[in-house]
């Protein structure tokens, strides 16, 4: 565990072939340095082959005491087994994601907007992720949040801020000093020249700057 006020939040790449066979850069990558939770997220695959692909990175995460949500899917994040879901504003509603999965943890996407944060935050929401802070080509995206918006939020609620979008090692700093708990990296982990490990620990050390 650390102590960081900032901690990384770590993406899946959005397309993983083979789960079983691409499991060994997954834990490389999960024995790189602090992470706080991962996100499972595997857009276009059936029901059936995306809870095999959460059966093989769930438990090496939770073994080590690393949170695992899943994008988009309340349903299958309980059924799997997974601790919380992360979703977005139009990917079904806060209330039905909570109502699956009662005391998990459910994230919610709202953009560069303080009202969705707000709104997000009152309905009970863990967190609220704010972005894209950089251009990305992991998805893509409509809006662009500055780092005033963490500045904002930070001091005013209790609810944990999510930064997402483009963030790398090189880039980061912004935003951490802007406030952010957490970063959301996926793009920025597994395209680092010196792998993913590598970057994992890069991140820490700049969380630990400030």
């Amino acid at each position: 565990m650390s102590s960081n006020s900032c901690r990384l939040y770590l993406i899946t790449p959005p397309v993983i072939d083979n789960p079983f066979q691409w499991l060994p850069i997954w834990e490389q990558a999960l024995d790189g340095g602090d992470i706080a939770c991962v996100q499972i997220r595997l857009k276009g695959l059936d029901d059936d082959a995306l809870c095999r692909a959460v059966d093989v990175l769930r438990p090496p995460a939770q073994r080590r005491g690393i949170a695992v949500l899943l994008n988009d899917r309340p349903d299958l994040a309980f059924e799997t087994g997974c601790d919380g879901v992360h979703i977005g504003q139009t990917d079904g509603s806060y209330e039905a994601a909570r109502k699956a999965l009662g005391d998990g943890i459910v994230g919610m996407t709202c953009h560069n907007s303080r009202h969705l944060a707000m709104e997000a935050g009152e309905k009970g929401a863990d967190y609220v992720a704010f972005g894209a802070f950089y251009p990305t080509d992991t998805k893509e995206t409509e809006f662009k949040a500055e780092p005033e918006i963490l500045e904002w939020w930070s001091p005013l609620f209790t609810v944990p801020s999510v930064a997402i979008g483009g963030i790398t090692v090189d880039n980061c700093q912004p935003i951490i000093r802007a406030g952010a708990d957490f970063l959301a990296v996926s793009g920025g982990v597994w395209n680092h020249p010196e792998g993913p490990a590598a970057a994992v620990k890069a991140f820490e050390k700049r969380m630990n700057e400030g």
